[in-house]
């Protein structure tokens, strides 16, 4: 790992958020914006720029932490490295009543 890949709005988020594309099986690169702490994840998924990646294992129904606030609730399991997009999260800012 040469540079960081993603990075993390604040200590205690569950996701980072990509800055270049990551492949899966990619060991990458994350920094915490602003204590500069270092996470390294091993990608499940391809995970395309502006997407997140997964920094702790989350349980279905469970809140996730972004910007070290609620963005919203995983619908289905998610592993350290997975992608977490809108097919394994509902997002808080809409509900749609799902």
């Amino acid at each position: 790992m040469s540079s960081h890949k993603f990075l993390v709005h604040n200590d205690g988020d569950y996701v980072g958020v990509a800055i270049q594309d990551i492949q899966a099986g990619e060991e990458v690169l994350g920094v915490e914006l602003h204590s500069g702490k270092e996470y390294h994840v091993k990608s499940n998924h391809d995970i395309p720029l502006g997407h997140k990646i997964a920094l702790q294992g989350i349980t279905k129904g469970e809140t996730i932490l972004k910007y070290g606030e609620n963005i919203g609730v995983a619908t289905a399991d998610v592993k350290i490295g997975d992608w977490v997009h809108t097919h394994n999260l509902r997002t808080a800012r809409w509900d749609y009543g799902n």
